[in-house]
């Protein structure tokens, strides 16, 4: 069991949970998260939004009776935590662009913070898109990347320019990703994409995630949720 140091409420029906202790994990990999003994029966995975010294944060939106349980919780309670599960986004050098809308700007936290101190030749650019209004505070974001835009109730890949990047990862809405893929095969570029799939033990031996691949069927929980954009999407 883990301690929670704290779960607030950061925009609309997104939490940001804090939890106590000394965890692992590469950016883009999941935990799987249980609040209760016995009903929701399944534990829910949620990204790693960040890793500290002292703990690790996920950010999450209530879509059902496990992650609206998961808001109630407080400081003091204790949940059920396991993990690291998955393969996370790689390493990379040179000019990136991460690219995130709504909720899928969750695992893109940390991904940022490791890639932006990779070292002094490698500029990460940020790119966020939201419906409604922003998650956490401008700032937050600005401090673990070399550049920051967001915009809310837009398309946030018509400011992206694929063609100027060595590398682009990105998680959000499936029609985001797939357009930054086809971009990103028009100009010879790599695409990273984070797929969210409904799982049940978040190792891959319940196959409830399979999902079609161009390299066959695959399992978004332990061949994933990070793939090569052009292995998921028709193009």
């Amino acid at each position: 069991m883990a301690l929670i140091k704290g779960n607030k409420k950061v925009a609309g029906d997104i939490y940001l949970l804090e939890v106590e202790g000394r965890f692992e994990g590469k950016p883009g990999q999941f935990y799987m998260i249980r609040v209760a003994e016995v009903d929701p029966l399944l534990s829910r995975p949620i990204s790693i939004f960040e890793i500290t010294e002292n703990g690790i944060k996920f950010l999450y939106r209530i879509v059902g009776e496990g992650t609206r349980l998961l808001s109630k919780k407080r400081q003091g309670d204790q949940i059920s935590l396991r993990g690291p599960y998955g393969n996370g986004y790689p390493s990379a050098t040179g000019k990136i662009a991460i690219v995130g809308g709504g909720i899928g700007a969750a695992p893109l936290y940390e991904t940022c913070k490791k890639l932006n101190n990779c070292n002094d030749t490698t500029a990460v650019d940020l790119y966020l898109g939201f419906s409604d209004e922003i998650i956490l505070k401008e700032n937050e974001w600005e401090r673990i990347c070399s550049s920051f835009f967001y915009d809310v109730g837009g398309i946030i890949t018509e400011y992206v320019d694929v063609a100027k990047y060595d590398i682009v990862m990105t998680c959000g809405p499936d029609v985001m990703m797939k357009k930054l893929v086809m971009e990103g095969k028009k100009y010879g570029k790599q695409v990273y994409v984070s797929i969210e799939s409904r799982m049940g033990c978040g190792i891959g031996a319940c196959l409830s995630c399979t999902c079609i691949t161009t390299k066959g069927n695959k399992k978004v929980c332990k061949d994933g949720p990070v793939f090569l954009g052009e292995e998921v999407y028709d193009l």
